[in-house]
């Protein structure tokens, strides 16, 4: 196997053997051969929008295959096998549709042409001899620049299928995925044309990220500021982990009466803040920390655990309390399907749940774009009068790989005329800090999930705006941990966005070759983060 797509990478180069986050060979080789099966459909449904031929089933699949095959979502053959022969199925019948429609079905690409082996092993064989889904004759750079728009595309898929379930599509977002695997079939596309794809992809993914904080607000509601206790009430218990808010829902709709109080986990925190999902009185607290904790807080937790989305590990120690729902898997693992979460009900009932109360302080969530700009007046008094002199937004994956400790340590060294932004699971180095507040405005403002970095976006358009300036003209500083490819995109997003000096780490990507890093230097002035204090002098001038 070969796997470099996640920061964590083996030897900071790529998983040969086995994946460190717990991905077996044969589960890679499925995971590149269903993303060939991807690529053949997007050439048919590429060419079938030339002739008006857009297929809503083909839409949602593509974004569902390409989804499982991230970091840390599905790490189960079996469902691998069904994902890949189905989309042999659905290719036939939009093969089918664009032929009658007069649209070009005649592609020399092996994908266009696949055929899948009729048994699991002959897969694994099949994924094995094709590889990563990119062109292995390419130069060198050409090959860095389609990876990087490869796992782009996957951040958009995963995006997509989250605002999808929420009821916001857009064609606009499924015709780049398809026109996106289409592309990898041309080897006359060269270096420049590779660099537009992928700032490309990084325009999209704000459409993206625009539709799924739409279906967020939309049913849920403009989060709010609200404290979230870190202990926990006595009583039967569940956990609920990942991102996906219309699952929690469900959990706390089926959940009502019935005795449980139902806790967050990692990227879960934020939906505390949500109107629509707080109302809920047995929707308690926040359990654990970040994905890389969980092995340890999942196997002391005395309920039943549901996760939703990408980020599960090896349950192998509480296999019988968790389960998995929507494109989540694992071996042997109680996979839920449709919303019906009765079985994570049965065990959180039969399970001891918490012994007592326990108090363990709290944090504070709901800074979104909304509750920041209604306080806007605030914010551009502070600036203009001296009390807040920068805003630094501290934001990205979390991990387990050494070099980490170094946001927990900017956050705690940055200047107390400052304002520190955050989002998504790197937050859990230091989301429980008291940094105190600026004029009534909490210095440390938790924006939300990955999933709300459009919400980040907003928010700095927004002081750009009221300050009459660019965005990389406010006091405002970029410092960012990465872990998978949704954060691929949300890079990719804040390039074609033209914002600059962005600091990046804990490492920079495997799959980055030095003349593209170069063009990301000479172009947006990326730079890989160094020590706390050095970072800070030189944001600071000082």
């Amino acid at each position: 196997m070969f796997c470099n797509q996640c920061e964590q990478t083996a030897k900071g180069t790529g998983c040969t053997v086995a994946g460190v986050c717990g991905k077996k060979p044969d589960v890679a080789a499925l995971q590149d051969l269903l993303l060939h099966a991807v690529k053949g459909l997007s050439l048919y449904a590429h060419a079938g929008r030339q002739v008006g031929v857009v297929d809503p089933e083909v839409n949602r699949f593509t974004c569902k295959a390409v989804f499982s095959t991230l970091t840390n979502v599905d790490f189960d053959p079996a469902r691998f096998q069904e994902l890949i022969n189905q989309c042999v199925e659905i290719t036939a019948q939009l093969k089918e549709k664009v032929a009658r429609a007069g649209g070009n079905v005649s592609f020399a690409d092996a994908a266009a042409n696949f055929r899948p082996a009729t048994d699991l092993a002959g897969l694994v064989k099949q994924g094995e001899e094709i590889g990563l889904v990119i062109d292995h004759d390419a130069e060198t750079d050409i090959q860095s620049l389609q990876q990087i728009f490869v796992y782009g595309l996957k951040g958009i898929a995963a995006y997509a299928d989250h605002a999808a379930i929420l009821g916001q599509e857009d064609d606009k977002v499924y015709g780049f995925l398809h026109e996106g695997f289409a592309a990898l079939t041309n080897k006359e596309l060269g270096l420049n044309e590779w660099i537009g794809l992928v700032l490309k992809c990084g325009e999209i993914n704000l459409r993206t990220m625009e539709l799924l904080d739409a279906g967020n607000t939309g049913k849920f509601g403009h989060p709010v500021p609200t404290e979230v206790p870190l202990g926990h009430k006595q009583g039967k218990c569940i956990l609920i982990s990942g991102h996906d808010l219309q699952d929690l829902h469900d959990l706390l709709k089926q959940t009502e009466g019935k005795g449980i109080y139902v806790y967050t986990h990692g990227e879960m925190l934020p939906a505390h803040g949500y109107p629509e999902l707080k109302k809920y009185k047995h929707f308690y607290g926040h359990y654990g920390t970040a994905w890389q904790n969980q092995k340890k807080e999942f196997a002391a937790f005395p309920g039943a655990i549901l996760m939703t989305t990408n980020c599960i590990q090896d349950p192998k120690d509480y296999m019988d309390n968790i389960f998995t729902t929507g494109l989540v898997g694992w071996p042997g693992v109680q996979h839920v399907k449709n919303g019906d979460f009765g079985p994570v009900i049965e065990r959180a009932l039969a399970l001891p749940g918490f012994a007592s109360d326990e108090d363990k302080g709290s944090v504070m969530v709901g800074f979104a774009r909304n509750t920041v700009m209604s306080v806007a007046d605030k914010v551009i008094a502070g600036v203009k009068n001296g009390d807040i002199k920068h805003f630094f937004l501290v934001a990205g994956c979390d991990g387990a790989k050494p070099g980490r400790n170094y946001y927990s340590e900017f956050v705690e060294r940055a200047p107390k005329d400052s304002i520190i932004l955050t989002l998504a699971c790197g937050k859990f180095r230091f989301f429980d800090k008291k940094l105190g507040d600026i004029g009534g405005i909490p210095r440390l403002l938790d924006i939300g999930q990955c999933n709300d970095a459009y919400s980040a976006v907003q928010i700095a358009v927004a002081l750009a705006n009221a300050f009459e300036c660019g965005v990389n003209d406010l006091p405002l500083s970029l410092v960012l941990s990465w872990y998978e490819q949704k954060a691929v995109a949300i890079l990719l997003t804040l390039l074609y966005l033209g914002i600059k000096n962005i600091r990046l780490g804990p490492s920079l990507p495997a799959f980055i070759t030095p003349n593209v890093l170069d063009v990301l230097v000479k172009n947006f002035a990326i730079k890989p983060i160094t020590t706390p204090d050095e970072d800070l002098a030189a944001i600071l001038g000082q």
